[in-house]
């Protein structure tokens, strides 16, 4: 009799029957993550987490404070086209700080404890609700002089924003926890002072502003002096750099809105062409400027990003300034404007220069090499300031600037590079 084991492939031995083919077995699907519970501690995120990124709430976030944002806008132009620049111009200055100051304050809390659960994602919500009261009450604000509303949607804002840290400080201990419940009470301190902008004079109002501006900007050193958030550099610079993008576009839109109505009501293409052309090159620069090198690498610690976070201010304000600038000088090309054609070339010319110079302080002066590369912002932000003078020509010479500003930089850096590659050959 023949072992089994001699047998061929597939037959059977005398005393074992034959088998059926089985077939193969599906490999079982991965088991689903569980749910994350709706309510979880609000502890803090790692700064050197990789692949930070904005999410999609902090970009709905960014959307809704620019609607605020352009209305702040909309109140410059019409006081400076009135012809009382410095009242407009203060009350900018004014409605401005608190839009910025509440998105900036979140964007700080988001990168350092954004747990994204239920509860965060509501107040932050709530936070959206108050920036749209706020808009709502800035051509109140601006004519009439009356900030209750303004007053209201900040506070809305900021009492969401003390809900968030004692959050924060419950699921934290020792140190944290102090910084936590510092900065809640430092806001809550600061709500109360900014009642005398409703309580005192108008003559008073504009002393009230500046005090409590320089109060706020206090808590964030008084609340860290002790313990540093875990900010994240990347989502940082990313939340600064988004909002620079949201801003300049609000820019374009208010332009080019502008320059319609023009054109529809006035049939004045030819007249508005070039000063659209100028704009337009005027943020087109402005974007590229900004974006043209990453800061992320520069942010290292709360003395370089607190400068770097504050100066953000003259950045976005004047970012959205030249939109405005661009809206006065099409209705001073129109005739509606009671201001000189100077004066309508400067609402468009000065922002620029602010805005180039102060990107240059508090970003591209650290990735400059040499004196030629260092004095392209400063001379272009000089140079766009002379063509304030140039009359109907100022805003197409500025755009021209700012454009020969860009060629300028990327050829210089290009130089360099090329240099520094046939050294290493």
């Amino acid at each position: 009799m023949t072992p089994s084991s001699d047998l061929p492939s597939g037959s059977s031995g005398p005393h074992t029957a034959p088998t059926a083919p089985t077939a193969p077995t599906a490999p079982a699907a991965p088991a689903s993550p569980a749910a994350p519970p709706p309510l979880r501690p609000m502890a803090a995120r790692g700064r050197e987490e990789e692949h930070r990124a904005a999410t999609p709430l902090e970009l709905f976030f960014d959307l809704c404070f620019v609607v605020a944002v352009a209305q702040a806008g909309a109140q410059l132009v019409h006081a400076v086209a009135e012809g009382h620049t410095g009242e407009g111009v203060l009350n900018y200055a004014m409605v401005f700080f608190a839009i910025w100051w509440a998105w900036m304050n979140f964007s700080w809390f988001a990168s350092a404890y954004d747990n994204d659960d239920v509860l965060y994602r509501v107040v932050t919500l709530v936070q959206i609700a108050g920036v749209l009261v706020l808009a709502a009450g800035v051509s109140k604000a601006s004519q009439d002089h009356e900030f209750l509303v303004v007053w209201l949607g900040y506070a809305i804002m900021r009492v969401a924003m003390i809900s968030q840290w004692l959050r924060a400080a419950r699921s934290t201990t020792g140190t944290e926890r102090g910084t936590a419940l510092r900065y809640a009470g430092g806001i809550a301190l600061c709500q109360v002072g900014w009642l005398g902008l409703l309580l005192l004079p108008e003559a008073g109002r504009p002393w009230v502003f500046l005090v409590m501006a320089v109060l706020e900007m206090c808590v964030p050193a008084y609340a860290e002096r002790r313990f540093t958030t875990a900010w994240h550099p990347h989502h940082i610079s990313e939340r600064y750099g988004l909002f620079t993008i949201i801003v300049l576009g609000e820019t374009i839109a208010a332009a080019t809105v502008a320059v319609k109505e023009g054109i529809d009501e006035n049939d004045a293409l030819s007249e508005l062409l070039p000063l659209a052309a100028g704009g337009l090159l005027v943020v087109f620069a402005a974007w590229w400027i900004y974006f043209v090198v990453p800061i992320q690498g520069h942010l290292r610690s709360n003395n370089q990003a607190f400068l770097w976070g504050y100066g953000h201010y003259l950045i976005f304000a004047s970012a959205a300034a030249i939109g405005a600038g661009i809206e006065i000088a099409v209705e001073q090309d129109l005739g509606k404007a009671h201001i000189s054609t100077t004066a309508a070339s400067a609402a468009v010319t000065i922002p620029t220069a602010v805005y180039l110079l102060t990107v240059w302080l508090l970003h591209s002066r650290y990735f400059k090499v040499g004196l030629a590369q260092q004095l392209v912002l400063p001379v272009t932000a000089v140079a766009v300031l002379a063509c304030t003078f140039a009359g109907r020509s100022a805003v197409l010479l500025a755009g021209i600037v700012s454009a020969l500003a860009v060629v300028t930089g990327t050829t210089l850096t290009s130089r360099m590079v090329r240099a520094e590659a046939g050294a290493a050959a």
